[in-house]
């Protein structure tokens, strides 16, 4: 008969264990923010902003930052998500500026 008092001798240490990123999971990318590049995260907000037109560069330039943020993540190893957020930014902040400049230069006035 075995000891109920003695630890199993099946069980892995921490060492054995295999990891796993919360950032490599696709379920969890769609519910949460992890694995994704902080960049990519405030152009797909601002993108959203830029149909009031007025945060519509920014969307463009924090875009450009978060594409450059994904692709230098890719040489490193330490791979990061969110380019449909970068392009929904760039997309959407082109378009915001391009009815920024057209708003500005007639007199504000569509």
């Amino acid at each position: 008969m075995s000891d109920p008092y003695q630890s199993p001798t099946t069980a892995a240490s921490p060492e054995e264990m295999p990891t796993s990123n919360l950032g490599d999971q696709a379920g969890v990318r769609m519910l949460l923010p992890v694995g994704r590049s902080g960049w990519a995260i405030a152009a797909g907000y601002l993108g959203l902003l830029s149909l009031a037109l007025f945060p519509a560069p920014l969307a463009f330039i924090t875009s450009i930052l978060a594409i450059q943020d994904i692709n230098k993540s890719k040489r490193t190893g330490n791979r990061k998500h969110g380019m449909g957020r970068a392009f929904f930014g760039l997309l959407m902040g082109t378009i915001g500026s391009i009815l920024l400049i057209k708003f500005i230069l007639n007199g504000f006035k569509f």
